[in-house]
């Protein structure tokens, strides 16, 4: 959903309204409010956040974040899923885990929703690859498919159930197959 305000937002402007729920973004001077997290959506976010610590966070490699805002190269997003190499994770004045993200993600993961812009969503990735990020996924269980997006190079569609997903090297010990991540669908 946008949201227009009588007169356009500043980004300085957005970071300071409330939260909302579910999250909203600003990109290109709009508020766009993320659809409702379905089903689907919560459990692939739960497992990929959860199997991917499993692997990183023990040896501080990296930290997954689900819906973390990201505010950088003037938009504010909340990826579904955004990776932080350990040395990257901003921190506060006590040495704990900042509130406020200033910067992008190493991986970014979105999780297509059926109210969702395609355009708006891929948007965001390749907003994130131009500032920096290793690596971005576009999930979608609609059609059991995964866009990969490299940094300055083609998507690359995986639907077949062997194929292992790339992951960036920073994360090289987690290891996932177009079947096991839809799998996790199963109970």
């Amino acid at each position: 959903m946008v949201k227009s305000p009588t007169k356009p937002l500043t980004l300085e402007e957005f970071l300071k309204l409330p939260e909302t729920k579910p999250s909203s973004e600003y990109i290109n001077g709009q508020i766009i409010q993320k659809p409702m997290p379905q089903g689907k959506h919560s459990i692939l976010q739960g497992e990929l956040v959860s199997n991917i610590n499993s692997v990183a966070k023990p040896q501080r490699i990296a930290l997954a974040f689900p819906e973390l805002c990201c505010t950088f190269g003037g938009r504010s997003i909340v990826p579904d899923v955004a990776v932080f190499a350990w040395e990257r994770i901003p921190l506060d004045e006590r040495g704990e885990v900042a509130n406020v993200f200033h910067t992008y993600p190493d991986w970014t993961i979105e999780i297509f929703s059926p109210d969702q812009s395609q355009t708006k969503v891929t948007g965001n990735i390749s907003h994130s690859l131009k500032h920096g990020s290793r690596l971005g996924w576009l999930i979608d269980p609609g059609d059991r498919s995964v866009l990969v997006y490299p940094p300055k190079q083609q998507p690359e569609l995986l639907q077949e159930e062997q194929e292992i997903l790339p992951v960036p090297d920073l994360v090289s010990d987690f290891k996932l197959t177009v079947g096991q991540l839809f799998g996790w669908l199963k109970l």
